[in-house]
C-alpha cells in the first residue's frame, strides 16, 4: 500500500528567545541561508535606526534600506533597489509594515526573505500574504512565506504594550475564520483542508485559553508560536482562509472607509470577531471572546477604537464587498442595514450584561 505524504511549507528555522536577534548572523550561517553575510536588510525611518545601530557590527557585510510606509510602491521601491545585487536573503526587520514590504520585494526579485518581527500586532509575520496599501486603499498579495522567522523577546518588550494585545485579537479570530470556512464548505462546497483547518484552531485555542497576560513571557511565547503557526495554515491551505473570515472583511471594511482613524489590525479583527459568532447564533463564544478580549484590554465594541455604532454598522454592510466570492457568515445571512443595526444592538447589550 502506498504511502502518500504533502510537503508542507514552512521556514527552515524558527527562533522565540530572548536575544535572538543578536544570534541573526549565525541562525543565518548555520542553516545555510546566508554563509556571506551579504543580506539587503529592509527597517523603518524610527525604531529600525535603532536596531540597526545594534546590529550593523554583527552584519558587517549587509547593505541597509530605509523603508518609507507600508505601500506597494515602497514595495515595488525596495525591489528596484537590491535588484542584481546578489545577496542571500532579504531581512525585514520591525513590524507588520516592514515585514510585508521585505516578503513582496523578495519575491519580486525572486530572493528568500528572513522576518524578523519586532512586535506580534498581526497574523502577518510569517505568512504567504504582503497586505499593502495601494491607490484603492489596501489590497493583499500573495508571496512566498519567509524562510526563517526570529522572534526576540527582548525586543518584543520594547514595543508598546498595545502591540502585542493585539496580536492576541488575530491569534483568536481564527475560531471565527475557521467557523465561516466551514460554514461556506456545508452551503457552497468549498473545500476545507483538514491539516490547515487543524493548526489554525488550535492556534486560536492556544490564546483564547491561556490564563497569562502580555507581561510574562510563557503567554508571549505561546502567542508568537500561534501567530507562526497561522502563517503555516495559510501556506498549507494556498490561501488566507484558515485566519481570515468574516473578521477580517469587517477590518478590510474599516480600512477602506476610514483610512485615517483606522484602529491596529488585530483590535479591528477581534471585535469583529466577537460579532461574528453572535451573528451565527453562538452567544456563549462571542461572550467567552469578549471576556478574553476585555481581560486583555483589548476593544470589544466600535466606541473603544473610535468609530461610532452607526460607523460600525456601514463597516459590516460594506464588508463582503472586500473580499468578492469569499463566503461567511455575513454573505450568507445577507442582513440589510437595519437588520445589522439591530443585530449590533443585540449584541452590545448581551455583552455587556
Amino acid at each position: 500500500m502506498p504511502v502518500l505524504t504533502r510537503l508542507i511549507p514552512s521556514p527552515v528555522v524558527v527562533d522565540i528567545s530572548r536575544g535572538a536577534m543578536d544570534e541573526l548572523a549565525g541562525i543565518l550561517a548555520d542553516q545555510r541561508i546566508s554563509a556571506s553575510g551579504r543580506l539587503a536588510m529592509a527597517i523603518s525611518n524610527g525604531s529600525g535606526q535603532a536596531l540597526r545601530a545594534k546590529l550593523a557590527p554583527l552584519l558587517p557585510d549587509a547593505d541597509w534600506y530605509c523603508v518609507e510606509n507600508g505601500s506597494i510602491d515602497a514595495a515595488v521601491t525596495l525591489a528596484d533597489a537590491i535588484r542584481g545585487k546578489r545577496y542571500d536573503a532579504v531581512v525585514g526587520l520591525g513590524g507588520g509594515k516592514i515585514i510585508d514590504v521585505a516578503k513582496y520585494a523578495a519575491a519580486r526579485v525572486g530572493v528568500p526573505m528572513v522576518a524578523v518581527a519586532t512586535n506580534l500586532s498581526h497574523d502577518g509575520i510569517c505568512s504567504p500574504v504582503s497586505t499593502l496599501d495601494n491607490d484603492n486603499g489596501r489590497g493583499s498579495y500573495g508571496v512566498p512565506s519567509p524562510i526563517a522567522m526570529v522572534i526576540d523577546l527582548d525586543v518584543i518588550r520594547q514595543a508598546p504594550d498595545r502591540f502585542v494585545r493585539s496580536g492576541i485579537g488575530d491569534a483568536v479570530s481564527n475560531l471565527s475564520s475557521i467557523a465561516d470556512w466551514e460554514l461556506s464548505h456545508r452551503h457552497t462546497g468549498e473545500p476545507v483542508d483538514g491539516l490547515a483547518a487543524a493548526m489554525g484552531r488550535s492556534a486560536g485555542e492556544s490564546v483564547l485559553r491561556h490564563p497569562g497576560t502580555v507581561t510574562d513571557d510563557e503567554f508571549v511565547i505561546v502567542l508568537a508560536e500561534a501567530l507562526v503557526l497561522t502563517g503555516i495554515a495559510m501556506s498549507i491551505s494556498g490561501d488566507s482562509r484558515p485566519a481570515s473570515g468574516a473578521c477580517h472583511e469587517i477590518s478590510h471594511a474599516f480600512d477602506l472607509l476610514f483610512p485615517e482613524r483606522r484602529a491596529l489590525h488585530g483590535e479591528q479583527v477581534g471585535l469583529g470577531a466577537a460579532f461574528a459568532m453572535h451573528l451565527r447564533g453562538a452567544r456563549d463564544d462571542a461572550g467567552l471572546y469578549a471576556e478574553v478580549l476585555r481581560r486583555h484590554g483589548l476593544p470589544v465594541l466600535p466606541e473603544e477604537i473610535g468609530f461610532t455604532p452607526d460607523e460600525f454598522v456601514r463597516a459590516v454592510e460594506y464588508a463582503p464587498h472586500t473580499r468578492p466570492g469569499r463566503y461567511t457568515v455575513l454573505e450568507h445571512l445577507d442582513l440589510s442595514t437595519d437588520q445589522i443595526r439591530d443585530a449590533y444592538a443585540d449584541y452590545a447589550k448581551t455583552i455587556r450584561s
